[in-house]
């Protein structure tokens, strides 16, 4: 996006503040559009000036062009978007489509074999901050050379409803594969410098979107401005991940290079990357030494450009810190992540359940809320609203007070839940200890540093000697 302030926008708009989009002011939509929450298709009377007037309609093509990401924005299968990116680095604005995570199959696989891998890719779940983390599709690897066998193997991996990446430097078992899950929408993969033509057709004549594939990036662009001049445009770069050594380092040259001229001055390379730590399982090494470089080389890319990747191994030990580490890279510094202020319900709590307090910051609520439901613990927990900060950085800052746990216990109307007069602080509060009980009138109780021993805790101090 060329335009990266509001004001900017704004000399675009009709300036009216009609409110047909739903915002009050022409400003506040520019706003909007900086965020991606609107488009400026979105501008109904800037649309409709357009169909009138051919100099409104090349001010909102201008508007159009200019506020589109810097590389292309790509859909695998229905609603897998990668690419879509804006800058360099997540501090100057924010990253908008997590890396997508496939994980491969094979057409020499037993049915058996194979209805486990897909199961186990469908039904991934990690909580994760109050979400749940998961995989984003199936690439299904054509290892049979043989079109038909292929063909069988993608239905069947069709039916478990996943994007799914096509993989084989063969355009005929591409093509046959696609008369059976053309309209799902997946992505080709790969058209190189000898296969190209089959593999243009192939993208034109099905509509779907297409790697292309070659370690030398001048030549990489070369076929990328190919496929686009010839109508092709949801197109993904491969510029080949080589596991160790030095290859591993060119890799991490290349895809830099890559991003920083697509971001910087060529659009000719101004689409989403594709990295495959799969290629570690050529590596001379047992299982687990392929499984440690692979998701190794997974890490690098997750923070370093990467918008599609594809993996072999869905061991525990390799798929959660990909996906924890994916969700960390994605999450927009702009907006502390948070949750929702109050008072709420651990477990099925009485009028005699001890009363805890905690912050709003999402990773510490939802550690303490897993603490105490996992440790089995009915409670009340009492959620203070510090604009998404955790509890050492919100008694630091006047953002964690004894005057706004007060306000919290009054609006929450929580003595009404409970009979006894006692309230829990995390052990990083106690400096407020006094404060909180001057404010309240409770009994206050320093709790521990790590909301993991309050279970410990609550056995030796709950309920409370009086």
């Amino acid at each position: 996006m060329k335009l990266k302030s509001p004001l900017e926008i704004y000399k675009y708009l009709p300036q009216t503040n009609c409110k047909e989009c739903g915002y009050d002011t022409c400003m506040s939509f520019a706003a909007h559009i900086i965020d991606r929450s609107v488009y400026p298709s979105e501008c109904t009377p800037l649309v409709k000036d357009a169909e009138k007037d051919p100099e409104v309609k090349k001010k909102l093509d201008e508007l159009i062009e200019l506020t589109s990401p810097e590389i292309r924005q790509v859909i695998i299968g229905k609603d897998v978007k990668i690419g879509g990116e804006d800058v360099l680095h997540r501090h100057e604005l924010t990253y908008f489509n997590p890396t997508a995570f496939f994980y491969d199959v094979w057409d020499t696989m037993d049915e058996k074999e194979l209805d486990e891998r897909c199961s186990k890719v469908v039904e991934f779940r990690k909580f994760y901050v109050g979400k749940f983390l998961t995989l984003d599709g199936i690439a299904v690897r054509c290892t049979s050379n043989d079109p038909e066998k292929f063909r069988n193997t993608v239905r069947k991996v069709k039916e478990y409803g996943k994007p799914v990446i096509l993989v084989s430097m063969n355009s005929e078992c591409i093509e046959e594969a696609l008369k059976e899950i053309a309209d799902q929408r997946p992505l080709i993969y790969a058209a190189t410098l000898e296969n190209w033509k089959e593999f243009l057709r192939l993208a034109k004549e099905y509509n779907v979107p297409v790697t292309l594939r070659e370690k030398d990036l001048s030549k990489l662009k070369s076929l990328a401005v190919t496929f686009r001049e010839n109508g092709v445009n949801d197109i993904v770069l491969d510029p080949v991940t080589e596991p160790v050594g030095e290859g591993l380092k060119g890799t991490y040259e290349r895809i830099v290079q890559l991003r920083r001229t697509a971001i910087t001055e060529d659009r000719d390379v101004a689409y989403p990357i594709m990295v495959t730590p799969i290629s570690a399982w050529l590596v001379d090494a047992d299982d687990v030494s392929k499984t440690y470089w692979e998701t190794l080389i997974a890490s690098m890319f997750i923070v370093k450009y990467a918008d599609v990747m594809v993996f072999r191994s869905l061991e525990s030990y390799s798929v959660v810190p990909a996906v924890t580490l994916r969700a960390n890279i994605y999450t927009d510094p702009r907006t502390p992540v948070q949750v929702e202020a109050g008072l709420k319900k651990i477990n099925s709590p009485e009028s005699s359940s001890p009363l805890f307090i905690t912050t709003n910051f999402a990773l510490t609520y939802y550690t303490v809320e897993s603490d105490l439901t996992s440790a089995g613990i009915d409670s009340w927990l009492l959620v203070l609203d510090t604009g998404g900060l955790g509890v050492e950085v919100s008694v630091a800052g006047g953002q964690f007070t004894a005057d706004k746990v007060k306000e919290l216990i009054e609006q929450t109307d929580v003595l009404n839940e409970v009979k006894h007069r006692y309230l829990v602080i995390p052990g990083l509060a106690a400096r407020l200890q006094g404060a909180i009980e001057d404010e309240t009138g409770l009994k206050v109780f320093v709790g521990p540093t790590d909301s993991g021993r309050i279970k410990g805790w609550l056995e030796k101090n709950w309920p409370p000697k009086t």
